[in-house]
C-alpha cells in the first residue's frame, strides 16, 4: 500500500524558473558577462546550484577575473545572495498542485520533497508555499549530495520509517528518474516542468502524466 510520495521541487511542484533566471542574470551582470535566456536557464537546472552556475558561466569559466577571485565561487555567491531575497518574486505552484497535496494529506499519504536546490532555499519555499501540506523537505547540503545520488531519498525514508516499496518518486526530469532508480523507488514523470516527455521516455519512465489531476488518479489506484 502506498504510504508516501516523494516529490522533486523545481519543475514538479513549483515553477521556479522566472526567479532562477533573474538571479542567474543578476550574477552574470555583476561579473560583466552576457545574460542567459530563460530557455537556457531551464536547460541548466536540475543538478544543483554548482552545475547551474557552471553551465551559466559556460566558456567564461576559463577566463580569470581582474581581482583574482575564483569565477565560479564569485558567481555562486552573487546568485545565492540575490536568490535568497527574490526566490518568491514570481515563483508559484503549478496548476492543481495545492489540491493534489491536500488530497494526499486528507488520505493520510505522507508528502516529502527531495530537491537539488540548496537546503536553506528548500526550507524557505516549502514553508511559504506548502505549510503543513509538506511533511518533510530535504535539499542539497554538505551531508546530502545532489541527485541522482539517492542519499536524500534514503534519508527521507529512514526519517519517515517506511520502506522504498511503500513510496513513489515524482519528478519532471531524467535526473529524477535516475534518482528513483538509484533509491529503488518507483517513478512517475510529469510533463509540465523543465523537461519534455521525450526526455522522460528516454530516461525509462514507465508512467508519465500531464496534469496534477491525472497524477492523483494514478496514485489513488495504490491506496
Amino acid at each position: 500500500m502506498l504510504k508516501a510520495v516523494l516529490f522533486d521541487l523545481d519543475g514538479t511542484l513549483l515553477n521556479t524558473l522566472p526567479d532562477l533566471h533573474t538571479s542567474v542574470n543578476v550574477a552574470l551582470a555583476e561579473l560583466g558577462l552576457p545574460p542567459r535566456t530563460e530557455d537556457e536557464v531551464r536547460s541548466f537546472v536540475g543538478n544543483g546550484v554548482d552545475k547551474l552556475i557552471e553551465r551559466a558561466l559556460g566558456a567564461a569559466r576559463a577566463e580569470p577575473l581582474p581581482y583574482g577571485d575564483d569565477l565560479h565561487a564569485r558567481a555562486k555567491a552573487l546568485f545565492q545572495a540575490h536568490y535568497a531575497d527574490h526566490m518568491a518574486d514570481e515563483t508559484a505552484p503549478y496548476p492543481g498542485v495545492i489540491e493534489l497535496l491536500g488530497a494526499l494529506r486528507d488520505r493520510g499519504i505522507i508528502r516529502a520533497v527531495i530537491s537539488n536546490k540548496y537546503d536553506d532555499a528548500v526550507q524557505v519555499v516549502c514553508a511559504q508555499y506548502f505549510g503543513d501540506l509538506c511533511d518533510l523537505a530535504i535539499g542539497e547540503s554538505e551531508e546530502i549530495p545532489p541527485k541522482p545520488a539517492p542519499d536524500g531519498s534514503w534519508k527521507a525514508l529512514k526519517m519517515l520509517g517506511i520502506d522504498a516499496g511503500e513510496a513513489v518518486y515524482v519528478g519532471d526530469s531524467d535526473v529524477d528518474a535516475q534518482t528513483a532508480h538509484n533509491a529503488s523507488l518507483r517513478f512517475i514523470g510529469v510533463t509540465w516542468g523543465f523537461r519534455s516527455r521525450e526526455v522522460l521516455e528516454r530516461a525509462g519512465a514507465e508512467v508519465i502524466v500531464d496534469t496534477a489531476e491525472e497524477l492523483l488518479a494514478v496514485l489513488a489506484k495504490e491506496w
